[in-house]
């Protein structure tokens, strides 16, 4: 099975604009959709994709006078590690003691827990 690697915050909002893409994107694709929200140069985000590159996160294809970036590790397989993980390290594996700190926190709500109790309950019977 292959080791994915958690990713920097900056590298992770990039992979995240490339996911929700759903199609091989441009460096200015990128920029575009992160104005208002980062002013990074476009060497920057460059710097990043060629990271994301070298990490195995992605795969570049050139057309014309562009490098396309295409995803190599998908959404829903580095959001399950990533969980796992933080499952394990901070909770020591206890789904109970996550969902009661969230709930403590006021991060969710009663609704949320009605909500959880419904797919326990979906998945347990399937």
């Amino acid at each position: 099975m292959e080791v994915i690697k958690k990713l920097p915050d900056s590298e992770l909002e990039i992979m995240m604009i490339i996911w929700e893409a759903d199609k091989p994107v441009s460096s200015t694709y990128i920029i575009e959709k992160l104005k208002g929200e980062k002013d990074w140069a476009h060497t920057t985000v460059l710097n990043f994709l060629a990271r994301l590159v070298d990490r195995g996160f992605l795969e570049t294809k050139k057309e014309g006078r562009y490098n396309y970036y295409n995803p190599l590790i998908s959404e829903k397989d580095y959001l399950q590690k990533e969980s796992k993980t933080f499952l394990e390290k901070i909770h020591k594996n206890s789904l109970k003691s996550l969902v009661a700190a969230l709930y403590d926190g006021d991060a969710i709500s009663k609704e949320d827990l009605e909500e959880l109790s419904n797919f326990v309950d979906e998945v347990s019977k399937s």
